[in-house]
């Protein structure tokens, strides 16, 4: 296999037609630019250049590799450059993996961004399955995920895209829901209900948050999923406690601060070192960052 290097001096010979123009083109040395003709008549099996008065002057068959020989080397030059992204006219496809609460409070504003900037671009979400995270972005099948710190794969890249807090929620018709404030004993009396990612479980960051005081609730209902909470809070006297980005987008429940302090949580994005430098990903991954920082 022939040196690069050497097709790059070859092609400065066909141009100059003197070794010493072609070696300060190349920024060599007159001897350097002659040692790598030497290895160039071996390759070909040719001499490629005869001298004359006025230079040297190039054979047949260096004419005959001329035109090829510039195609070759401005593909490769074209390979080497950064490639362009135009969002408006790109045709990629982006896969996202959400959980139930980042695909409300996320993935909808983000897939309105992309419709007005990338029309073109797909966009496929998909559960977050935590434990099988890192093998399906190492695989490509996933591009993005929309994580928290403790869940993100060491070995993956990360950005923080907000903080969140939460916030307790009642239908607007509750009884409590003319009150300002709702009192710890109020919070306490009532009856709740919780999003159970795994499923079945009756307490969640709330119930630490009271058993660090010496409290407790009643939890009378847990679902899987945010979607379907503010259809149960709507019906019934029910209240729940959900992270603040949620109440944003929801429709006729009041919201109240917490009775006692609960910690939230951090949202990240996260991808893998394949997508770290492709010019597509990183537009997308900024204008999450971008989508994100204008809801705060």
């Amino acid at each position: 296999m022939i040196d690069l290097n050497l097709l790059k001096a070859l092609d400065a010979l066909l141009d100059e037609r003197n070794v010493t123009r072609a070696a300060q083109r190349l920024s060599l040395t007159q001897p350097a630019v002659s040692a790598m003709l030497t290895r160039l008549r071996d390759s070909f099996g040719d001499p490629l250049f005869v001298r004359t008065q006025r230079g040297i002057v190039p054979t047949a068959r260096a004419l005959e590799l001329e035109g090829p020989l510039k195609q070759i080397l401005a593909d490769v030059e074209s390979m080497l450059q950064p490639p362009s992204f135009d969002p408006a006219v790109a045709d990629m496809t982006l896969t996202i993996a959400a959980t139930d609460y980042a695909l409300q409070a996320v993935v909808v504003p983000f897939l309105s961004a992309l419709r007005r900037h990338a029309p073109g671009l797909r966009t496929v979400v998909l559960p977050v399955q935590h434990e099988r995270l890192y093998e399906q972005m190492q695989r490509g099948d996933i591009d993005l995920a929309l994580i928290t710190p403790e869940t993100t794969p060491p070995d993956l890249h990360a950005r923080r895209l907000f903080d969140e807090r939460y916030v307790c929620v009642m239908r607007d018709g509750h009884p409590d829901a003319r009150k300002k404030t709702l009192s710890l004993d109020r919070f306490c009396a009532l009856d709740h209900a919780l999003v159970s990612y795994n499923g079945g479980s009756l307490t969640g960051v709330t119930d630490d948050a009271l058993t660090r005081i010496g409290r407790a609730r009643r939890v009378t209902v847990s679902v899987t999923s945010f979607l379907v909470l503010p259809e149960i809070l709507g019906s019934s006297d029910l209240i729940a406690v959900v992270p603040s980005r949620l109440a944003t987008h929801a429709s006729g429940l009041a919201v109240f601060e917490p009775p006692v302090e609960i910690p939230g949580f951090t949202k990240t994005v996260a991808w893998h070192e394949r997508t770290h430098h492709a010019p597509g990903h990183r537009w997308a991954r900024a204008l999450l960052a971008e989508v994100c920082e204008s809801l705060a």
